[in-house]
């Protein structure tokens, strides 16, 4: 018997961002597709079709790769939701909401990322630190270091 703990993944996470908001959109783009690495710093390979329904997904050549998930909501430069597997292979369902707001000297980037299924406990338990390397790499990139 599971603990509803154990299916589900619920993380939320707030930076300002001394950049504009068109900058920190396509910075969040870019690491969510070519920026995330996987083990030994090895490219995934991820391509996001920018549209509602697009897939969000692992090209591996030859077609070969994985869905992580589609595009449910996507308004540049204000919002990004995904919804699907991502990296898990195996019943579980994932939401990711990323939304942009203007704010003085920057931008307020929201994200939050749930999940609920037969979760894996190195993903409940790594997920946390590697969405918050994301968002680093986000605002590193967005105001140009």
């Amino acid at each position: 018997m599971h603990n509803i703990d154990d299916l589900k993944i619920d993380i939320e996470q707030e930076l300002v961002i001394a950049a504009p908001m068109p900058k920190v959109y396509e910075s969040t783009i870019y690491q969510l597709t070519e920026g995330l690495m996987g083990e030994n710093d090895e490219p995934l390979h991820l391509a996001l079709e920018r549209k509602p329904g697009g897939r969000w997904y692992r090209n591996l050549g030859e077609q070969r790769g994985h869905v992580w998930g589609f595009v449910q909501s996507i308004r540049e430069p204000e919002l990004i939701e995904l919804n699907g597997p991502m990296f898990m292979s195996y019943p579980v369902i994932n939401h990711i909401i990323i939304r942009f707001e203007e704010v003085g000297g920057g931008t307020r980037l929201l994200f939050r990322h749930r999940a609920f299924g037969l979760l894996e406990k190195e993903h409940r338990e790594d997920v946390v630190e590697g969405w918050q390397d994301v968002l680093r790499k986000v605002a590193a990139q967005s105001i140009g270091r």
